[in-house]
């Protein structure tokens, strides 16, 4: 038993708090509860058979909590993540799933999980067996990929990293400390050739086309199957760093990949789509150099205007008013984009009037930085209401795993 506080480094917190985890996927499902209740219609028709690679937090677990307590879908969920060990804590997205888990079960609703490299053969057959073996699944009809991490090893053994850096040409812009709320010059050299290409080889449509093999080639794949891949497009303020970096190419091989899978998911009368989703704290953003001063903005604009969202608010309303609730509407790339109330001119133009003119005295005037930095906390546990965190709590947490 111990008392749990966050330990921050830069934009990394080393710990985790499992009660606060568990808080924050009840506050998920109870935002899919009252959705339900308000409009029952939108959830006449969606995902009953959902596998969601990248499972264990952000877009990935909202996904699957949409799917299963919005329409009662079975779910799978592949993620790679570390229980605790001794006084150290496990990872947020460990202590999430237990609580998914332990939601789903009360529920009656089918939870399978698996701990492991999502990017290796090994999880894709052991994952593919599972689904054909499980009498609650046999086929799916729904694959999320929603995965974001920082290194693949490729099959020749070699490791590909991702890079968050310029192209052609440095970077020079500002960020803010997340301890000190003062904001600090940064500064980025272009990437190499080979780092745009390990980008694109760990963030890119590479694996998600796999997954579809794997699953199809075994006949896993239902009739009408719709497998989406989530990005990000962001505001032009924000594109010398993100949409003409590295990070912007492995975007792009997204667009690539679902052209790409058009043709085997249109034999199966499915469809393959990339979601444009909007900006939102996750520990992937957390690390891109000066989202920080753009999301700040964003969420004061954003919550002003009353249209926030959360993850949960967009996998829900993408599935009941997009995917499946007859309101499709493709982009001129073929893409959904579930941006439209980030990118609605009146939030873009307050973004771009204060991008350059934040200071370190109008800095909580200018944006939300205090709900950007409770966002952070919130991702790993803190900073919920209802938690004692001056208890001690046990750090371990049983996760109930199907390899």
């Amino acid at each position: 038993m111990q008392i749990i506080e966050p330990r921050i480094r830069g934009f990394l917190c080393t710990t985790a708090h499992p009660l606060g985890c568990a808080a924050d996927v009840e506050r998920q499902i109870a935002h899919v509860a009252q959705v339900k209740g308000k409009d029952k219609g939108a959830f006449a028709d969606g995902p009953k058979r959902a596998l969601v690679v990248g499972a264990s937090g952000g877009y990935g677990l909202a996904s699957r909590i949409s799917a299963a307590f919005g329409w009662g879908a079975a779910t799978v969920g592949v993620f790679f993540e570390r229980g605790a060990e001794g006084s150290r804590t496990a990872s947020p997205g460990w202590y999430k799933t237990a609580a998914f888990t332990q939601q789903a079960d009360a529920a009656g609703l089918h939870a399978a999980n698996f701990n492991g490299d999502a990017f290796s053969a090994d999880i894709k057959d052991q994952v593919c067996d599972y689904i054909a073996k499980d009498k609650a699944l046999g086929q799916i009809d729904l694959l999320v990929y929603s995965l974001a991490a920082p290194s693949r090893q490729l099959p020749d053994g070699r490791t590909a990293k991702s890079a968050l850096k310029p192209i052609g040409k440095a970077f020079a812009g500002q960020t803010i400390d997340f301890n000190t709320g003062e904001l600090r010059d940064i500064a980025l050299e272009p990437a190499s050739p080979e780092e745009v290409a390990d980008t694109v080889k760990v963030m890119g449509g590479e694996d998600w086309e796999a997954w579809v093999q794997a699953l199809a080639a075994r006949n896993l794949l239902a009739k009408g199957a719709i497998t989406t891949n989530y990005t990000y497009l962001g505001s032009e303020v924000t594109w010398p760093i993100y949409h003409h970096g590295t990070i912007g190419q492995a975007k792009q091989d997204l667009d690539r990949a679902a052209k790409a899978l058009a043709a085997p998911m249109a034999a199966l009368g499915g469809k393959a789509y990339v979601v444009v989703m909007k900006g939102l704290l996750t520990q992937a953003a957390s690390a891109i150099p000066g989202m920080s001063i753009y999301l700040s903005l964003l969420f004061r604009a954003m919550k002003d205007a009353g249209t926030h969202e959360g993850c949960i608010e967009q996998t829900s309303r993408l599935m009941a008013h997009r995917l499946y609730g007859g309101g499709l509407a493709l982009d001129d790339e073929g893409r959904i984009r579930m941006d439209d109330y980030e990118m609605d001119p009146g939030i873009q133009d307050y973004i771009r009037a204060n991008w350059s003119a934040i200071d370190g005295e109008n800095l909580h005037q200018l944006t939300d930085f205090a709900g950007y930095r409770q966002a952070f906390l919130e991702m790993h546990g803190f900073g919920f209401p209802g938690v004692d965190y001056a208890a001690e709590v046990d750090p371990a947490a049983p996760l109930r795993l199907a390899n």
